[in-house]
């Protein structure tokens, strides 16, 4: 329905301005594809959420690595007075500060370690949902694509069925007149007709439903992507 049209464009159900259109007025490219490059797949949100993650973990186990060496920081000439030998057992002197640095990875080694294993194990889960995110992402296209293929075979059947009735339709009226028919045969290819239209029809909306499933499985349009490259890059020469 309207309501649920809008929510899938992204407005409130009640919010008005959808344009009217009818079955007819629904128009699809004129060759769908059947296969598609892989890279087009990237563009779906649930793979870059998952690839997002996969860059967090990677950092937060370069951090948790980081934290098992001293951090150490040294100015010039000043670090060099204070580490002189007459005040080297100075309260101030600069010994005493590297201590924190120095000694924190020592006594809080497996500490430090287990947080980097922790980040190393947060690492493999997330390449393991990442892979398994992308797998998942190449199964809904191949799916959508099959599904796209038979539909394009069965509403080629049903025009086809559809044709051969309105020309039996034809014949039988014809017949009708000349008294060679009765009119229960007449009524008989009327509904044989119809029936093929409403075939025909089913197997359009179906076909207009699995392109849209493809447009979502994809995360977005396939078609408009070399016109916007191209605008992209003219734009981009002239400037």
């Amino acid at each position: 329905n309207r309501q649920l049209l809008a929510v899938v464009a992204g407005r409130l159900p009640a919010e008005a301005g959808l344009p009217e259109f009818d079955l007819d007025g629904l128009t699809l490219p004129e060759a769908l594809p059947l296969s598609l490059p892989s890279a087009l797949v990237r563009q779906r949100p649930d793979i870059r959420a998952s690839e997002a993650l996969l860059h967090q973990a990677s950092a937060q186990l370069g951090v948790a690595a980081a934290s098992l060496y001293p951090q150490i920081t040294l100015s010039g000439s000043a670090g060099l007075q204070s580490l002189s030998a007459d005040r080297l057992f100075e309260r101030s002197a600069a010994a005493w500060s590297l201590g924190a640095g120095l000694l924190e990875p020592i006594f809080n080694r497996d500490a430090l370690r287990a947080r980097e294993q922790a980040a190393r194990a947060a690492l493999e889960q997330a390449d393991a949902q990442y892979r398994q995110t992308v797998l998942q992402a190449f199964l809904d296209v191949a799916r959508t694509l099959q599904a796209l293929h038979s539909d394009a075979q069965a509403l080629h059947t049903q025009a086809e069925a559809e044709t051969l009735a309105q020309r039996t339709l034809e014949l039988v009226e014809a017949q009708h007149r000349a008294g060679a028919v009765s009119v229960l045969a007449l009524l008989d290819a009327q509904r044989a007709l119809q029936q093929t239209r409403i075939g025909r029809v089913q197997a359009q909306a179906a076909r207009l439903a699995d392109s849209a499933a493809l447009f979502q499985a994809l995360g977005g349009g396939w078609w408009n992507r070399a016109s916007a490259a191209a605008a992209s890059g003219t734009q981009a020469a002239s400037n």
